[in-house]
């Protein structure tokens, strides 16, 4: 009797949010540093260079505001929707992410180095220089975004997708990855730390491409 055996996939997919947000009631103050903020919808809201430093975000939904250089180092986002915010220096050095949804964002220099993020999913919009530097992500998806010099270095991904992004300019430096799934970049540029790719996945025409970058890590020389 012939038995069947499961395909194995080639790597393990990310676990994305199941949000479902409760009746938000409006809020219209401002950040205050470890503030708990509970079912609340934050709209069209200018947080400009506000304090949030330890904030607790749960059950809520930030829409269309602005973060400029605003300080959330430390700050909890749980279960929770952020669409179209916008920001130059937001800080959010050491924060937590978990079963949040990032919505067309756009953002600069945004600091989340030590950051954790946890069922995260960042679909559309566009981030500059990302800095998730000693970050750890775990089932996070990336989603049809543009990140633009995104930083990782020494980070652990662990079930991390892109799907259909542009990805320029990124630092793998020391990072740790397991089940990072690239074959959905579109457009993939490793600037620093090709030799950091073991975990990941990479489609056939990624690695024609690369095979420069790999070529000059291995210090091989190719010649006609």
């Amino acid at each position: 009797m012939a038995t069947t055996r499961k395909k194995k996939t080639a790597v393990a997919g990310a676990r994305r949010p199941e949000l479902r947000l409760p009746p938000l009631e409006p809020y219209e103050g401002r950040l205050e540093p470890d503030g708990d903020y509970d079912g609340l919808e934050l709209t069209g809201l200018d947080l400009t260079g506000q304090s949030g430093e330890g904030a607790r975000f749960l059950d809520c939904a930030l829409r269309d505001c602005a973060l400029d250089e605003a300080r959330l180092t430390g700050a909890r986002f749980l279960d929770s929707v952020l669409t179209g915010v916008r920001g130059v220096g937001t800080v959010l050095a050491g924060a937590q992410l978990r079963d949040v949804e990032l919505v067309d964002a756009r953002l600069g220099g945004a600091q989340l180095h030590g950051a954790v993020l946890e069922r995260v999913v960042v679909r559309g919009g566009k981030s500059d220089y990302l800095n998730l530097r000693s970050a750890k992500l775990k089932d996070v998806v990336f989603e049809g975004c543009v990140l633009s010099e995104p930083d990782f270095g020494g980070a652990r991904l662990d079930r991390v997708e892109f799907v259909d992004c542009v990805l320029t300019g990124v630092d793998f430096s020391g990072a740790r990855l397991t089940d990072v799934d690239l074959r959905g970049v579109q457009r993939l540029e490793i600037a620093r730390g090709v030799e950091s790719l073991a975990g990941a996945v990479i489609s056939t025409a990624q690695l024609l491409d690369l095979a420069p970058v790999l070529a000059a890590q291995l210090g091989v020389r190719v010649e006609e």
